[in-house]
C-alpha cells in the first residue's frame, strides 16, 4: 500500500482523467465540471443497454443445472500446473475419483480468484467515482461499478452452486489488489487494473471458454466477457490519450509500475505455495510441490506456454504493448517470454474479442427482440472496432 506520507503523484495529460483527492467532495460541486463534460466514453457507456444481463434472472443464466463438479472431469490437466510434477501426478496415479477432487478444487481456487478480482474491479470503479473530476468519466466509472456488481454475484452464485462456497484470496493477489484499490495515483488503479487485471481476466475467461467442458462456466464467462471487452477499452482510451505524452521520466514511471504487476502476477499468480490448503487436503506436502514446480516452471517453460493465444500472462503483455507502455528499456525482459513480432503481426485485437461479440448479438436478441441479429452484426461490431 502506498506510503500516506509520501506525496501522491498524479500524471495526468488529457483532462477527462483529472483527479481530486476522495475526501475532497466540494470540487464535484463546482459549476465548471458540468459545462465541460467529456463525450470521449459516451458510446460505451451507451452500449451498456446492448449487454445488460441479470445474473438474477433465469432468462440470461440459470446456475441450478445439477452439474457435480466432483464426478465430471471438466478441468483439463494442462490447466493444473501442479499435475506436471511427478510427485503429484506419481501420487493420483491409482486414484482416479480423488484425481476428479482435486482437480475440481484447483477449478474452484480460480473461479475464487476470479471473484476475488471481480470484487477488487467493483471497488476500484467505485473509487475512482470520487476522485475523478470530468462526469463522463465518472459516469463511465460508475457504470462499470454496476457491471462488476453482477460480476460478483455470478461468479459467486456460481462458486457456491458448484462448490458451497468460495475460497480465501490467495495472498499475493489479495497484496496487488489492496495495492491498487487504494492507491491514490489514478494511473496506477488504471493500469494495474483496468489493462492487466481486466487484460488477465480477458485471457482467463476465454481460456475457461474454449477448454472447460462445463456448459454454465462457459456460458457465465461469455456474459462477463461482453462487460470486460468495454472495461479494457477504458483503459485503451487512457494510454491512447496519455501514453504519447509522457515525459520520459513520467514514462518510466509508468513502465516500472506495469513491470512491478507483471512480475508479481508471472511468479506468483499459479504458484503451488498460494493454495497449500488444497495440496494438505489431497494428503500431498506443499512443501515438496512446491519444490518439484519450481524445477520445471523455468523460463524456458514460460515460453512455450505463452505461446498459446489465450494464456493469461501472454494476454498481459500484449495489453501493455498494445498500450504503447513497454518501451526498449524494459522489452528484453518480456521478449524472455513471448515474440513481439507475433503481436505486430496479430494486430490490436485481443483474445476474447470475438467470444464477447457473439455474446452481445445472443444478449440483444434477448433485450432487443429475436430480429436483433441484424441490429447487432452493425453496432456490435463498430463498437468493437473502437
Amino acid at each position: 500500500m502506498a506510503d500516506s506520507a509520501a506525496p501522491i503523484r498524479q500524471i495526468t495529460k488529457d483532462e477527462v482523467y483529472d483527479a481530486v483527492p476522495p475526501t475532497d467532495f466540494g470540487a464535484m460541486l463546482a459549476i465548471d465540471r458540468h459545462l465541460n463534460r467529456s463525450s470521449a466514453f459516451d458510446k460505451i457507456i451507451s452500449a451498456t443497454h446492448d449487454h445488460f444481463w441479470d445474473p438474477l434472472d433465469p432468462k440470461y443464466i440459470a446456475f441450478d443445472d445439477g452439474f457435480d463438479p466432483d464426478t465430471n472431469d471438466f478441468l483439463p490437466d494442462y490447466m493444473v500446473p501442479a499435475l506436471e510434477t511427478d510427485y503429484v501426478k506419481n501420487h493420483f496415479a491409482d486414484k482416479p475419483a480423488d484425481l476428479l477432487r482435486f482437480k475440481s478444487q484447483m477449478a474452484r481456487w480460480q473461479m475464487s480468484a476470479i471473484l476475488h478480482g471481480e470484487q477488487g474491479a467493483l471497488n476500484l470503479s467505485a473509487s475512482l467515482c470520487h476522485v475523478l473530476r470530468d462526469p463522463g468519466a465518472q459516469e463511465y466509472a460508475a457504470n462499470q461499478t454496476r457491471e462488476e456488481g453482477r460480476h460478483v454475484t455470478a461468479f459467486a452464485k456460481f462458486i457456491i452452486a458448484r462448490w458451497g462456497s468460495p475460497l480465501p484470496c490467495g495472498e499475493v493477489l489479495a497484496t496487488l489488489l489492496q495495492e491498487i484499490v487504494h492507491s491514490p495515483e489514478v494511473y496506477k488503479k488504471i493500469v494495474g487494473m483496468q489493462m492487466l487485471v481486466e487484460g488477465l481476466a480477458m485471457g482467463a475467461f476465454a481460456s475457461i471458454f474454449r477448454e472447460w467442458n462445463d456448459p454454465l462456466a462457459k456460458k457465465l464467462t461469455q456474459l462477463v466477457m461482453t462487460d470486460e471487452a468495454f472495461h479494457h477499452k477504458f483503459g485503451k482510451i487512457w494510454a491512447d490519450r496519455t501514453i504519447p505524452k509522457l515525459s520520459k521520466e513520467e514514462h518510466e514511471i509508468v513502465e516500472n509500475w506495469a513491470a512491478h504487476c507483471f512480475q508479481t502476477l508471472l511468479f506468483n499468480l499459479v504458484a503451488p505455495h498460494q493454495m497449500k490448503a488444497i495440496y494438505a487436503q489431497f494428503g500431498l506436502d506443499p512443501d515438496r510441490v512446491m519444490a518439484e514446480f519450481q524445477q520445471i516452471a523455468t523460463d524456458e517453460a514460460r515460453r512455450e506456454n505463452m505461446k498459446e493465444a489465450t494464456n493469461i500472462f501472454r494476454v498481459l503483455v500484449k495489453t501493455l504493448w498494445n498500450a504503447g507502455i513497454i518501451t526498449e528499456r524494459t522489452k528484453p525482459f518480456y521478449a524472455m517470454y513471448v515474440n513481439f513480432e507475433e503481436f505486430e503481426a496479430e494486430g490490436t485485437e485481443m483474445v476474447g474479442d470475438a467470444i464477447a461479440e457473439d455474446g452481445i448479438k445472443y444478449l440483444q436478441t434477448i433485450n432487443f427482440g429475436v430480429n436483433a441479429s441484424a441490429l447487432s452484426d452493425v453496432k456490435a461490431a463498430a463498437i468493437a472496432a473502437e
